[in-house]
């Protein structure tokens, strides 16, 4: 198991396995030239991670998993972005949304048009532009996640008082669920 350590402008310096290493050949829109990532828990609590870039310290990007505020989301992928994605089955996969997070966090919205898909496995990644035309590049997010993490402070009262502390970490979510593959 061999690791990398990397500075980065928002975490400081941090050990990454190379198992852990994300490969996105294409890069994602507007950083093409940017092709390896980690994720990272910043461990507090609000069900966001980062996409922290590799090979450029100050590039990271807020990455959040859509069921947590959009139970209904499905991304399609087809046939091709499957063989690109080394996927024969999807249930290996996990999807992301990348954020924008401004100023006034409840503005917060979610790039819901084009979807993270990771190889879970292979630790091959891309960005798919969905072509349904019901997903949004700025979908306001901010009052969904704010009641789920509600839900999950209520239940975590709950727990407490009868079974002791219950954390609730972004790590024990499983894999995205939500992606279907469109045959081709």
């Amino acid at each position: 198991m061999k690791e990398v350590i990397i500075k980065t402008g928002r975490f400081g310096e941090i050990t990454v396995k190379t198992e852990d290493i994300i490969r996105f050949p294409l890069g994602l829109l507007g950083f093409q030239e940017l092709t390896e990532y980690c994720l990272i828990d910043p461990g507090d609590e609000t069900l966001i991670l980062w996409l922290q870039s590799l090979q450029q310290p100050q590039v990271a990007f807020p990455v959040i998993e859509p069921r947590v505020f959009k139970t209904d989301y499905i991304v399609r992928l087809s046939a091709s972005e499957l063989r690109d994605l080394k996927l024969a089955n999807v249930s290996k996969a996990a999807v992301y949304n990348i954020l924008t997070i401004p100023v006034n966090v409840m503005e917060m919205t979610a790039n819901m048009k084009a979807p993270l898909v990771i190889n879970l496995n292979e630790g091959w990644a891309r960005q798919v532009v969905l072509q349904e035309n019901e997903y949004s590049i700025k979908h306001p997010m901010f009052k969904e996640l704010r009641t789920h993490l509600l839900t999950i402070e209520n239940q975590r009262r709950l727990d407490d008082g009868k079974h002791g502390t219950v954390v609730v970490s972004t790590r024990s979510l499983s894999p995205a669920t939500n992606v279907r593959s469109l045959q081709a």
